[in-house]
């Protein structure tokens, strides 16, 4: 008997998503066992963080195709923005910071590459993608902005920042310059993201 092929991608999310999970926890062992325990900074990576949401929602949205329902539209927004943040984060940290974390080279592989390419795949093949409207593009901006405001704040007053092109001392205009263009990057992914959520698929490619 041979298994639905809706199934089994809806099977290959949760997979997936676990996996993420795991490595994500993994690499925080490991910074624990280095000495540096602190979850505040670990998962101030938005790499770390965005990494483990949108393996929740893959989590979520492979258990909602397992069950046969339907997928609401708070679940498939999130799906939409866990893909253009992700395209980010692959584009920032192979084109800003490469080699930079603490994690082994396999788990930075697996966060900026392996995931980011999964997820947008996903998105751009799947039947059951969500169908977006433009006017809700906006949506993608909040998280990253209070992401932003978050590092920001922390750098001001106990001087930690996940990246080095946010560091204070760097001054506003470069402040400005690398947050504008971030934002930016996400807006254009997000375009992208919402674009492949509208596009037909053909019944035969449909899985």
């Amino acid at each position: 008997m041979t298994s639905h092929p809706a199934t089994v991608r809806s099977f290959a999310r949760v997979v997936a998503g676990a996996i993420v999970l795991v490595v994500v926890l993994f690499a925080y062992v490991l910074r624990i066992a280095a000495g540096d325990a602190n979850p505040l900074d670990y998962f101030g990576y938005f790499t770390n963080q965005t990494s483990s949401l949108t393996a929740l929602v893959l989590i979520a949205v492979g258990g909602i195709g397992l069950a046969n329902r339907a997928l609401l539209f708070p679940l498939a927004l999130a799906w939409a923005i866990g893909a253009a943040c992700l395209i980010v984060v692959g584009v920032v940290y192979n084109a800003l910071v490469p080699g930079t974390g603490s994690a082994p080279p396999w788990v930075s592989a697996v966060l900026h590459v392996v995931f980011p390419v999964i997820v947008v795949l996903d998105i751009a093949t799947a039947r059951d993608r969500p169908r977006l409207a433009w006017r809700h593009l906006w949506w993608v901006l909040p998280y990253p902005l209070l992401w932003i405001t978050v590092v920001l704040v922390r750098g001001a007053t106990d001087g930690w920042v996940p990246y080095g092109f946010l560091l204070p001392e760097r001054g506003l205009a470069s402040l400005v310059l690398h947050i504008v263009g971030i934002l930016a990057l996400l807006l254009v992914a997000a375009a992208g993201v919402w674009a492949l959520s509208r596009r037909r698929i053909s019944r035969a490619s449909r899985s």
